[in-house]
């Protein structure tokens, strides 16, 4: 019990320096650039983008017929998406509210709105600069475009740092230990069932879709994904609508709790905008992963002749999660007034899915039989597996950077290991794991935001060449860089 106490105090710590303000201006401050050096490509091209990803599956026989990679556009925002829709989307919210107040969904919305062009530029430079390993996959991402992109001593550390990094956040943080934690925490409230018994199920699925690589984690995350967000979209409608007459005073909660939350809860609640900025901006990137430079990695192995068209397609990924999955979170939460519970929850040590269940336990019609708890834990449960199975491939890939091919099947049996350790974490030690995941998220996203301010104007110059014809497959690309082997 010592090494946990001591754990829980150095991550707390550590957390809260690292996810300061120094890091949210360097977070910030990227977005906004970006957001600038391609002159709001978020807002201009979030139509053609939106188009884009309603072509589906169809898009791959139609528009990238015999192009390089090994999934397909769409799979590829899936694959993402299953690694970025996860329970930050349940618990990071609530966890977020939990210790920041209402006011920390606002600045979520603030972080996924320059976020957005934030992740165009990492799919655009994982298309640039991926490369073609030995075995015949592609393998892109930050540590590549770091590497081949900026390059000389400052790249080769840079992709170094985030390699590393990334290792850790998918085998310890948020990536792996958070989300079997989470899954196990919400069945056993809903159901009863040991903690470890959730831990072993979901390492022996997991473990079984892994195996296959990406192709397979693509084809998993096609057909899962999609069913999983209107799943829980359903359920958030339904506690919203029900308290459809608070919606509006919830939005007005949220903007004046983001800059004065003491006009809400009052001068001894202890929560000041600093602590809901902090929450919000870390929560936030932990949902939608911009700046991380995570999902660059699964769209880098996608099967396009067009970086700049993969680029809005990974844009639409933190617009999917933060914009409309966490703000259905958010508003559940605030519409049921489950957020007036935060503050005995932090106390209690109660973290992240609990609050939520509680906000669609209490918020849910009287028709439904009182069964938001359930909806909360099944989406738990295909969140976390979606979640889990796509940072299995982030980690897969960081790895082969550093060690090579031979690392792939020891970094797997690691991987699920790991998986069932971080389910049988309870009580207040379990923030360690959400600790962990902040730090780790903190230090791959710093190598990568320097790295996108570097080759800021490369993407730039991309985005205006390619969209110049005014339509993007009519434009000649930039030769993509020999592959290696």
């Amino acid at each position: 019990m010592q090494v946990l106490d001591w754990l829980l105090t150095n991550t707390t710590t550590v957390s809260g320096w690292i996810w300061g303000l120094p890091m949210i201006l360097l977070l910030f401050g990227t977005g906004l650039l970006l957001t600038a050096m391609t002159r709001f490509v978020q807002i201009r091209h979030l139509a053609s983008s939106i188009r884009q990803i309603l072509k589906g599956p169809r898009a791959e026989t139609r528009d990238h017929k015999g192009s390089q990679g090994d999934i397909t556009p769409f799979q590829a925002l899936m694959t993402a998406l299953s690694a970025t829709v996860g329970n930050g989307n349940i618990a990071g919210v609530a966890t977020a509210i939990a210790a920041g107040g209402p006011g920390a969904a606002f600045w979520m919305w603030i972080t996924a709105v320059f976020g957005m062009a934030t992740k165009y530029s990492e799919a655009v430079l994982a298309i640039l600069f991926r490369r073609r390993m030995r075995d015949g996959t592609m393998a892109g991402g930050p540590m590549y475009y770091c590497r081949d992109g900026v390059r000389g001593q400052l790249g080769f550390v840079l992709g170094g740092i985030f390699a590393v990094c990334g290792a850790a956040t998918a085998l310890l943080g948020t990536g792996n230990m958070f989300q079997s934690q989470s899954m196990a925490m919400a069945v056993r409230e809903q159901f009863g069932t040991p903690q470890w018994v959730t831990g072993l199920i979901m390492s022996l699925l997991v473990g079984l879709v892994i195996i296959g690589g990406i192709r397979r984690i693509g084809a998993v995350a096609e057909r899962l994904v999609p069913v999983m967000i209107i799943f829980y979209f359903g359920g958030a409608l339904l506690v919203i609508i029900s308290n459809i007459s608070l919606v509006p005073d919830a939005f007005r909660l949220i903007v004046v709790s983001a800059f004065s939350p003491e006009a809400v809860f009052g001068g001894g609640v202890g929560i000041g905008v600093q602590q809901a900025m902090r929450f919000g901006v870390a929560r936030g990137v932990l949902s939608n992963e911009s700046g991380l430079g995570s999902a660059a990695i699964a769209h880098g192995a996608a099967r396009t002749r067009y970086p700049v068209v993969q680029g809005g397609i990974a844009m639409m990924g933190t617009f999917i999660d933060t914009i409309i999955v966490c703000t259905l979170t958010a508003l559940a939460i605030t519409v049921s007034g489950a957020y007036r519970s935060a503050s005995f929850l932090v106390e209690d040590g109660l973290r992240g899915a609990d609050l939520t269940v509680h906000a669609f336990a209490v918020g849910m019609p009287d028709w439904t039989g009182g069964w938001g708890g359930l909806v909360v834990a099944f989406a738990s449960l295909i969140f976390g597996f979606t979640t889990l199975i796509g940072w299995s491939y982030y980690g897969q890939i960081c790895c082969e950077y550093i060690f090579g091919l031979k690392v792939v099947k020891p970094y797997r049996i690691l991987f699920v290991v790991l998986l069932f350790s971080g389910a049988l974490l309870t009580g207040r030690y379990s923030s360690i794991i959400t600790n962990v995941g902040d730090i780790c998220n903190a230090a791959m996203a710093f190598p990568n935001l320097i790295a996108l301010i570097f080759l800021s104007r490369r993407v730039a110059d991309v985005t205006r060449k390619t969209y110049a014809a005014g339509d993007p497959y009519a434009a000649k690309v930039p030769r993509l860089p020999d592959p290696i082997g």
